[in-house]
């Protein structure tokens, strides 16, 4: 058996940046300073430098020549685009992940689910987040399939700064656990569309609330969200 890969400089400070937008310690239009990183990590500035360029291949941060790197704006076009991308992949990922699951399987992912509620009622957003991820990759990852999982992982890191935001409103946690129980729930009939309509009005719900968040705070005006159609089908409240 390999032995796990050993964490690095490069890693830790890409889970404190993580953290930190996630938090909201560092918003949207933030600099990033280099050399405040290496010192509150006792790096070099080489993994910061790293991490930083990992952030900036998946949108969450923006490099501006002569000036250095900042915490990337929210914009309703990247949620629109960035979510219309997992809606393609996670459907396919739960067409072929449904079949392979196991009752004893569901029942791990409804013991994940509650872990997801115990963080939402704790009003606490950091472990609501990683426990959210928890769920719904074990799902994904029954489909075997660990390209198109690591792209999946890809599109939720650069929706991490969305999801928070989404999270922070306790009526939003008290959906998400409704929602997640429909969605165990169409995982025990084992039907692959079922499963997949609901992943798809669950994830509409989040842009549609996040867009209105955005579009309040000013953001330019964007096309119709297609998701809509699949919440009215299955709320039709």
């Amino acid at each position: 058996m390999t032995a796990p890969r050993r964490p690095t400089a490069q890693d830790a400070v890409l889970v404190g940046l993580r953290t930190d937008i996630l938090t909201g310690d560092l918003g949207p239009g933030d600099q990033v300073v280099q050399e405040a990183l290496a010192e509150r990590y006792g790096v070099s500035r080489v993994p910061v430098r790293e991490a930083l360029k990992m952030l900036e291949a998946e949108g969450q941060v923006v490099y501006h020549p002569h000036r250095g790197y900042f915490i990337a704006e929210l914009s309703v076009g990247d949620l629109l685009e960035v979510y219309r991308l997992r809606s393609l992949l996670e459907a396919e990922a739960l067409r072929v992940a449904v079949p392979a699951l196991t009752e004893p399987d569901v029942d791990a992912l409804a013991a994940l689910s509650a872990d997801v509620d115990r963080a939402a009622a704790a009003g606490d957003v950091l472990a609501m987040t990683a426990a959210n991820r928890r769920f719904h990759f074990a799902i994904f990852d029954a489909a075997g399939l660990p390209r198109l999982s690591r792209l999946l992982h890809q599109l939720w890191d650069a929706t991490d700064a969305y999801r928070a935001l989404y999270f922070q409103q306790e009526a939003n946690r008290s959906r998400v656990a409704d929602e997640h129980a429909g969605i165990v729930e169409a995982l025990r009939a084992g039907h692959p569309q079922h499963v997949i309509d609901r992943h798809e009005a669950h994830r509409a719900h989040s842009v549609v609330t996040v867009r209105a968040i955005l579009e309040r705070q000013g953001g330019p005006a964007s096309p119709p969200f297609r998701g809509l159609d699949t919440i009215r089908e299955l709320d039709p409240h």
